[in-house]
């Protein structure tokens, strides 16, 4: 028995014909752009004001809503990503 572990076969050539560069870049622009208009139609009350009164403390609720952009940027990329990359997947094996 050998205490060597085998070797791996590089894996940028399965993520170079995913496109997954090219997929993450399309998920980043569609979430920081969906992330930005979610948060000029809250914050600039762009459809109108909320109703009743919220306190949001420390940073104010542009801060709050900065944060929330955030996180609704990085789900929406994290997820066109993954759905491209499925997609691009899907039709590969087809093609095979």
């Amino acid at each position: 028995m050998s205490d060597e572990t085998p070797a791996r076969p590089p894996s940028a050539g399965l993520v170079e014909a995913l496109q997954v560069r090219r997929n993450a870049t399309i998920g980043v622009v569609a979430g920081v752009a969906l992330a930005v208009l979610v948060y000029l139609v809250r914050v600039f009350e762009l459809i109108g004001p909320v109703g009743g009164t919220q306190r949001y403390p420390i940073v104010g609720p542009e801060g709050w809503f900065l944060v929330l952009g955030f996180v609704l940027a990085s789900a929406t990329a994290l997820l066109v990503t993954t759905l491209l990359t499925a997609a691009t997947a899907y039709r590969l094996t087809r093609e095979l």
